[in-house]
């Protein structure tokens, strides 16, 4: 029940209480009155709202277009767009695939304990109509006869407001095929402009002479199918976690030889679970470089599903595993291994401490970093990327290492060194050849400078005033050169002042 203008009414009725004589919207006085043993229970409309939610996103199943249609007082109801996936069903006994889906549909709602009605037509108005409203619990309207089968139910199943067709039946309009034959300017003449608007809408948009635009509530329902996806139905609902491992092992073994066919590497997964009791599981996990690797992937996925519930067996199982490669690039030629002089002491104990030690040899980088990004959550494993700055010290960022970045042709053509100071340091320079250093002293010793070239210019950001302030000297000279040891430093003069900035190797 639900508090309705100052006064409780119900909200919704079971079959039970229909047949008693009970409605959506009657008042609970008038309910008792009729049903002194009526029992009832508080709505819940948000609730309500995220069940059937829940409820279209389970339906992803037999469609990728979904929406849920929250019908106030008439029963709430799912949108499926089923166009080109009905075949997926067909039998010789049915081939169209339209009724198969609808009894498939009604039956597994039936299992989890939804009674419910379904209707297939040409357009979403008819539809509604037949599933509310029509003789049987499934109905198939064929292709251009919905003005027939529409014929023969209530107005009110035009999707009317209630007092719209308490006027239309008080003027003996109590079918909607009564409708038909009445000129239009009569009905504006009886109804007024807006009522007979709302009423002459509804019409044309059930007989498919308007279009009805539908929304979709989420943008996870109704995307596109992703051309990289593999899909296994079972025979019983499985629950242990040793199947659902084997059944996705199954599906990389699908998916992952057409991405290597194509020369394409997986960036994101998602791994969708449909359960006999009309839920939905989904785990999704996301690569820094693109992967093709089963037995890499299916580990990435071991640390997302062990979070999962299985359920008890025969008590949603899982009936339908589909596995979608949602984002994927081209592979190419990319570092795979990493030193451990490389790597350094930090990353090699992170790596050890999550068992992934292993990732600085033979089984590549890929690997330990997607272990990590796994573990500790994609937008805390950072890396280095490019940044629209000339500046050394600003022309890179830290970003998550699943986010992939466009390339800065501006870095492309210009050598810059391995390491790169955290602040230059200052140097002295004792001698200078044709504004080149020809000896500079840096933390207690002397360079002796054999090669040098330069000077590159770099000019500070004008638009960042108070940073070009705090800078100094307005431009910097840099050099690279190499003293007689074989070192290789990148030096830049700012005024008078010599700084050390980098270290080629």
């Amino acid at each position: 029940m639900v508090n309705s203008q100052g006064r409780l009414a119900l909200a919704a009725v079971n079959p039970a209480a229909q047949a008693a004589g009970l409605a959506p919207g009657q008042g609970l006085a008038d309910a008792r009155a009729l049903c002194p043993a009526l029992a009832t229970a508080p709505a819940d409309g948000a609730a309500d709202a995220r069940a059937l939610a829940a409820l279209a996103d389970w339906c992803l199943r037999y469609t990728p277009w979904t929406a849920p249609d929250p019908s106030a007082g008439i029963g709430a109801g799912i949108w499926l767009d089923i166009t080109g996936c009905a075949h997926l069903f067909a039998s010789p006994q049915c081939p169209e695939g339209e009724a198969a889906l609808l009894a498939d549909l009604v039956e597994r709602l039936g299992r989890s304990g939804f009674v419910a009605r379904a209707a297939v037509a040409d357009t979403p108005g008819a539809a509604w109509a037949l599933a509310r409203f029509g003789p049987a619990r499934t109905a198939v309207v064929p292709p251009g006869t919905q003005r027939s089968a529409l014929a023969p139910l209530p107005v009110a199943a035009l999707r009317l407001p209630a007092a719209a067709v308490e006027d239309l039946e008080r003027l003996g309009l109590r079918r909607v095929g009564d409708l038909y034959d009445l000129p239009r300017a009569a009905v504006e003449a009886r109804f007024g402009a807006e009522r007979s608007g709302q009423v002459l809408r509804r019409l044309d948009q059930a007989l498919g002479l308007s279009p009805e635009p539908i929304s979709r509530h989420n943008p996870r329902l109704g995307r596109p199918l992703p051309p990289w996806r593999a899909r296994l139905a079972l025979a019983e609902p499985i629950s242990r976690s040793e199947d659902v491992a084997a059944g996705l092992a199954r599906l990389l073994g699908q998916l992952c030889p057409r991405l290597e066919r194509e020369g394409r590497g997986a960036r994101r997964l998602e791994l969708c679970l449909f359960r006999s009791d009309a839920s939905l599981d989904r785990a999704a996990i996301g690569t820094s470089r693109p992967s093709r690797d089963p037995d890499h992937l299916a580990a990435l996925f071991a640390e997302r599903l062990a979070g999962l519930e299985t359920g008890a067996e025969g008590d949603g199982g899982i009936e339908l595993m589909v596995l979608e490669a949602t984002a994927t690039e081209p592979m190419t030629p990319a570092q795979t291994t990493l030193d451990r002089w490389v790597a350094g002491t930090e990353a090699l104990a992170a790596a050890e401490a999550f068992g992934a030690a292993e990732a600085f040899g033979a089984a590549g980088l890929g690997p330990l970093v997607d272990r990590l990004a796994a573990r500790l959550g994609a937008a805390n494993v950072m890396r280095l990327a490019a940044h629209e700055s000339h500046l050394p010290e600003r022309a890179v960022r830290r970003r998550p290492v699943h986010v992939r970045d466009r390339g800065h042709a501006w870095t492309q053509d210009r050598e810059r060194p391995i390491r790169l100071l955290a602040r230059p340091e200052p140097v002295r320079v004792t001698a200078a050849t044709g504004g080149a250093p020809d000896r500079f002293d840096w933390r207690r010793a002397i360079h002796h400078v054999a090669r040098a070239e330069g000077p590159e210019r770099l000019a500070p950001e004008w638009w960042r005033a108070e940073a070009a302030a705090s800078e100094g000297a307005p431009f910097r000279d840099y050099y690279r050169v190499e003293d007689r040891a074989g070192g290789r430093f990148w030096l830049f003069r700012a005024g008078d002042d010599w700084f050390l900035h980098g270290l080629f190797g």
